[in-house]
């Protein structure tokens, strides 16, 4: 399979799927999620796909959707905006929806879009070094996948997205349940492979039906719901359009992202 901004390892009935955009630290760009979506058609149909992990190139897993996309082609109205959003929505749920297990491998930071499929994963194996956050609300965003209060309950997702906390350690993340293992930095995709060669060896079909179960349970409690409608929320949010995010968008235009994150930052020195 080839791809320009991910890749696919095919190791016997596990899959290593690898968000490759080392340069921009892995951000899911509109390519990039046009190649996600092809590569989980293909996973989901392959019968000798049994398992898939999920990890990032180089030094980040990612710092989510690519906010340069955003800056250089900015949706304006309900209209433009939910096809941009609903595309990001469904290739972060599809790795909670894959009827194959999934296993995310997160070698640095996960923020953003990249902590929500994080979460998204069915088990999450996380470095030492590594971290998570939902910063969204920093630069007048909202969260597009509301999986936090399914994950870590809504007392503590409040306060990570009130506070647009992004810089959760690995221990913290692991202590509120975003996080199932933490292992040394060097030890991340070897412990996940590892994992992920164990859940293979069991009949696909009993591993399919599991997940099936654990995810109804899910639905049965309203998280489907609860996600489409967290969507139309984030929906209305875009399309009325705060006055940070374009002065965010300005600075990001202007600056690139650096500037743009400086200049986030200065705001909250209280």
């Amino acid at each position: 399979m080839t791809f320009e901004t991910i890749t696919i390892d095919r190791q016997g009935p596990v899959w290593l799927l690898t968000l490759n955009r080392p340069q921009r630290l892995n951000s899911m760009s509109q390519a990039m999620l046009g190649e996600l979506k092809e590569a989980c058609d293909r996973m989901e149909a392959d019968p000798e796909c049994r398992v898939v992990v999920v990890t990032g190139a180089g030094k980040a897993f990612t710092p989510g959707f690519d906010l340069q996309d955003q800056a250089a082609n900015t949706p304006v109205g309900r209209e433009a905006w939910q096809p941009v959003l609903q595309r990001d929505f469904d290739n972060v749920i599809r790795f909670w929806t894959l009827s194959k297990p999934t296993i995310a491998a997160v070698n640095g930071p996960a923020l953003a879009g990249g902590c929500e499929l994080a979460m998204a994963c069915d088990i999450t194996i996380a470095g030492e070094s590594a971290t998570f956050g939902e910063p969204e609300v920093k630069f007048g965003a909202g969260i597009v996948v509301m999986l936090l209060p399914w994950i870590v309950g809504p007392k503590k997702a409040k306060e990570i997205a009130f506070l647009g906390r992004d810089q959760l350690t690995a221990e913290e993340a692991c202590e509120i349940g975003m996080v199932n293992q933490v292992v040394p930095d060097d030890e991340v995709l070897t412990t996940a492979l590892a994992m992920a060669r164990a859940v293979a060896v069991v009949d696909p079909m009993v591993m399919r039906r599991t997940k099936q179960q654990i995810n109804e349970t899910m639905e049965i409690a309203g998280m489907g719901r609860a996600l489409d409608r967290s969507l139309e929320i984030d929906l209305e949010l875009e399309a009325e359009g705060s006055d940070d995010k374009k002065a965010f968008l300005n600075e990001l235009r202007e600056g690139g992202l650096r500037g743009a994150l400086a200049w986030r930052d200065r705001r909250f020195d209280v």
